[in-house]
């Protein structure tokens, strides 16, 4: 229940994708075209980049929402990258944890954010969650499972997978342990981006010379925009997109099916 946005190409003051669109991520907070769930994002705001010649990104996080916060639009309008991540909050459940709820959450030089929920939550997930190492539940963001579903994505990261295969295994694992969730995921090193679409909506853009988008709904009129089907795997750099099957939560051993790759 967010909407969320990640970038990879030309470099750009990030204000050009959070405020400036006549649909940004800024008006999405309050005004969410494509939203399925939810209708204010005001449980807060974060927003990741990288800067040249330092893989590790950058955060800016606060709790409430982005309509009431000083700091960002300033910060927006001399900040530049050429990838990004940000992401509004419509929290699942009410909690304590303020900022540290609020994606994009971080750790190495990944990004992460979740959009959706997951059902019958916290025991749906207690099985899984207790596969995990114990310091990497004692190192959770925050008490939402969100924090969850990042410290399985986290695990794969660690252990080598790549951005795709990270994604593309949690998600039928999630949704296998806790059927009806909705698991639209987001993730970035900086250098590619993976998503998942999975219960919400999806899209992206991708233009040579200016680079590649990926949203929850467009933030404008472009005629470039594309929907990504549902129980989709996305999987993008600056220059190309490919598109592929999910596994269902019933076949999650099975090869993910090639879709038709497009740029």
């Amino acid at each position: 229940m967010c909407r969320h946005l990640a970038y990879l190409g030309a470099e750009l003051p990030i204000g050009r994708l959070l405020f400036e669109p006549p649909h940004s991520l800024y008006r999405q907070s309050w005004a969410p075209g494509r939203q399925r769930h939810g209708t204010v994002n005001a449980d807060g705001f974060g927003v990741g980049w990288y800067a040249e010649g330092d893989p590790v990104p950058a955060r800016y996080r606060r709790f409430g929402p982005i309509w009431a916060d000083t700091g960002i639009t300033d910060l927006a309008r001399v900040v530049r990258t050429t990838a990004l991540m940000a992401a509004v909050r419509d929290a699942t459940v009410p909690s304590a944890d303020g900022e540290a709820a609020a994606a994009p959450f971080a750790e190495d030089r990944w990004l992460f954010s979740h959009n959706g929920a997951v059902a019958g939550w916290p025991d749906s997930l207690a099985r899984l969650a207790t596969g995990l190492p114990p310091v990497d539940l004692l190192r959770l963001a925050a008490r939402s499972d969100s924090a969850v579903v990042w410290a399985l994505v986290l695990a794969r990261l660690r252990a080598g997978d790549d951005l795709g295969r990270a994604l593309g295994d949690t998600v039928p694992e999630v949704a296998a342990a806790a059927p009806d969730s909705r698991l639209n995921l987001l993730l970035t090193d900086g250098t590619a981006i993976a998503a998942t679409a999975w219960g919400d909506s999806l899209w992206y853009r991708a233009e040579p010379g200016r680079g590649t988008a990926v949203a929850s709904e467009p933030y404008d009129d472009d005629p470039l925009w594309q929907e990504v089907p549902d129980r989709t795997l996305l999987v993008a750099t600056a220059t190309d997109v490919q598109l592929s099957a999910l596994k269902e939560p019933s076949d999650a051993s099975a090869p993910a099916t090639p879709k038709e790759p497009r740029t």
